[in-house]
Parts: C-alpha cells; structure tokens; sequence
C-alpha cells in the first residue's frame, strides 16, 4: 500500500515552496536559495521551462533540494487557456509538450509531473474532450514511467477557473480509472477541494492510497495557513495519522511577503 505513494526522505509532513507563487522579491534561480534558507527541503515550479536543466540542478546540489513536481506545459498558442490536452486537433502539441515536461521531470530529478487538465476549448464537444483526455493521459502515464516519474491529476475549483474540466475528487478518480495505468494519481489540492466539496480530512482520508501529492493555501484569498477557514494545525498532523508520505506544496501567495509569512510553518521547518 505505502510503497504505491511518493515518497521523501524527511520527516512527515514535508512541506516544500511553490517557487511559482512563493520567493517572488527574488529572481527565479535565486529562490531555490531562499526556499532553502528559510528551512524548506523540497520545491515544485510549475513551469521551469525558461531556464536550462543544469542551471536549475546546480541551485538544488548546492541547496540539498528535491523538486518534487512540474507542470506539462498546456497552454495553448491560439488561446492562452491551459487546456491542449482536451483538444482533439491538439494531440500533435500534446506529445510535443509531454517530451518537454518529460526531459525536464527526468533531468530535475523529479517525483512527479501534473499533467493539466484545464477548460472545456470552445466548440469541442465534452465527450469527445473525455476521449481525448483520457488518451492524452495515457500516453502521459506511459512516458513518464518510462523515467521514473508520477503523473498526477489535479482538480481545480470552478470559482477560480470557470468551467475547469475536472473539479472534483471524484472525477479524478473516475479519470485515473478510465486511464487504466499503474503510473497515474492525485494531486490533491486543500484549497480548490475546501471550495468545491470541504470534509477535506474525510476525504483524505478515504483516498490516501491514490493521492501521490497534495498542495495547501487557506481560503479565502489563496494566502498562507491562518489568513483563512483551513485548519491547518490539524490537518498536517493528521497526514502522519492516516500514512499519508508523500510532500505538501505550499501554493498560495504570501500576503506580505514570503519570509514575513513564514511564522505559521516554524513547526514543520525546524
């Protein structure tokens, strides 16, 4: 059971930055050494693709950094909406971009990759989106076995993103099933799911066998735990209770700064 999840080699619960959100008075290479020096063992960056692989692995050696995860880039040229790998006429791009997130997760060393949903494109019937994500998932799953990494889905709430294809926990589900691969699970995100369905410990709970990864900010507002309604305090603890190994991103925006911010986390960083 336990063996089926990512796992680190620290202490529970593993927090890392989300460099994406978190570390911005820096430039982007210059936050792996911020993230590291307020504590955190593990980054995730959804989109490294602007800076070269060795650039990038020579901040986590220096650090003693896992990055955990990455994004498949998904955004679509013509559009800007992240949703490609809903797009029959997109299959083409998607491989494409699968090779790109497949040579960055490879050489970053990374857990995981979360593949995109987004969505629905205009004029693409919903069915015929589900086939082509299903496929599009397969193939992504199939790939990133190929080099010892994770695909992970990851449902997003329709209050931030509008019409994001899949928004609940048990859509993933239904679409890791329809996929059919060993290499595919959860990215479970505390944020989006507290809007969209709450009994986020339940929850957890009850599919900690398929959630590969998580990702935390409270709500309202996407800001760092105790800005909001999440109980935080509890819910990471309670990750240790329920076997959960694998990371927790922090993917929120630090309301006055990051380091300011970080008081919350001294618990979990020490």
């Amino acid at each position: 059971m336990a063996g089926s999840r990512l796992r680190g080699d620290i202490n529970m619960p593993k927090l890392e930055a989300n460099l994406q959100f978190m570390f911005n008075e820096y430039d982007v290479l210059d936050r792996y050494d911020a993230a590291a020096n307020a504590g955190f063992k593990g980054v995730e960056l959804q989109s490294p693709y602007s800076l070269p692989i060795n650039a990038i692995v020579e901040r986590l050696e220096k650090n003693g950094l896992q990055h955990v995860i990455i994004n498949l880039p998904t955004a679509d040229p013509d559009t800007g909406k992240n949703n490609i790998g809903l797009n029959p006429a997109r299959k083409a791009l998607f491989k494409e971009r699968l090779q790109m997130a497949v040579d960055y997760a490879s050489g970053l060393g990374c857990i995981g990759v979360n593949t995109g949903v987004g969505p629905l494109p205009e004029g693409v019937d919903p069915e015929a989106a589900w086939a082509t994500l299903v496929e599009n998932q397969q193939l992504a799953a199939e790939a990133l076995a190929g080099v010892g990494v994770k695909a992970l889905v990851e449902a997003i709430n329709t209050y931030d993103q509008p019409g994001f294809f899949i928004h609940t926990t048990a859509q993933s589900k239904r679409l890791i099933e329809a996929v059919g691969h060993p290499n595919i699970g959860i990215q479970y995100d505390f944020y989006h799911m507290q809007q969209m369905e709450g009994n986020l410990a339940r929850t957890v709970r009850e599919n900690v066998d398929q959630i590969w990864h998580m990702q935390m900010a409270d709500t309202p507002g996407r800001h760092e735990p105790e800005t909001g309604e999440i109980n935080y305090h509890f819910l990471l603890p309670y990750l240790d209770e329920i076997g959960y190994q694998g990371w927790v991103g922090c993917e929120y925006n630090p309301l006055n700064g990051t380091e300011a911010g970080l008081s919350w986390a001294a618990r979990y960083l020490a």
